[in-house]
């Protein structure tokens, strides 16, 4: 299993820690450290069924470019490489379970998806 965290969050603390108390087996990824390429991005978005647009941080000042960009296929990639170019934008925790379940896990019903 793997996790994508920025630690200062506490959605991000919280899933960890249900982790380790559940004594699951996962890999920490700090995303803003290690930012996804555009190809992982578009892996996750398909793991997620979600489109670029349903991920980003709409709060953080950085997205203020997006605000006005379209959100349709032909500024799909634009939203892809901002996200990828500007992490802090990519809502978390992104969880990926080995047999690629993937989930934006920002509430305890999601999180329980990924415990015994």
């Amino acid at each position: 299993m793997e996790i994508w965290i920025n630690p200062a969050c506490s959605k991000c603390r919280a899933a960890t820690k249900a982790f380790d108390e559940a004594g699951i087996d996962y890999t920490v990824r700090r995303y803003l450290d290690d930012p996804p390429t555009t190809e992982e991005l578009t892996a996750v978005l398909a793991r997620l069924n979600l489109e670029p647009w349903d991920i980003v941080r709409t709060n953080e000042p950085e997205a203020a470019p997006l605000r006005d960009l379209p959100r349709d296929e032909a500024n799909r990639a634009a939203w892809i490489q901002a996200l990828a170019d500007t992490p802090i934008l990519i809502q978390r925790p992104i969880i990926t379970a080995d047999d690629d379940t993937t989930a934006v896990a920002r509430d305890p019903e999601t999180l329980a998806q990924f415990l015994p």
